[in-house]
């Protein structure tokens, strides 16, 4: 099964803009994968909607090593080169050289 590691700033973005993004990447055929440390994030900044639409679906919630959630995202990505990074970070971004999914203006999601 393809694997999508999900960032903070792709699921605020995507709850801000209302975007289905867990029925899209499930219909993608992907498994959601959220780094403990973005759960963290989620829970530290109040985000009480995304943090409910974690737990209704089916979210993978890993405990990957890392001080914080861009260095667990970048070891996952460099163990696993088929994952595709969901993120909106552009410091993030450019590190990477997995396959990047992205939110476009238009509440549209993109592999990059």
């Amino acid at each position: 099964m393809r694997e999508v590691v999900l960032d903070t700033s792709f699921i605020l973005i995507a709850v801000k803009q209302k975007v289905d993004f867990f029925e899209k990447i499930e219909n993608e055929g992907f498994k959601c994968i959220i780094p403990l440390q973005v759960f963290k994030e989620l829970k530290n900044l109040g985000a009480r909607l995304a943090l409910k639409i974690i737990l209704k679906n089916k979210f993978y919630i890993l405990n990957i090593k890392g001080k914080d959630a861009d260095e667990a995202i970048l070891k996952y990505a460099k163990k696993n080169p088929n994952a595709i990074i969901a993120t909106m970070d552009q410091g993030l971004i450019k590190k990477l050289k997995n396959r990047k999914m992205i939110i476009r203006k238009i509440k549209k999601i993109e592999i990059i």
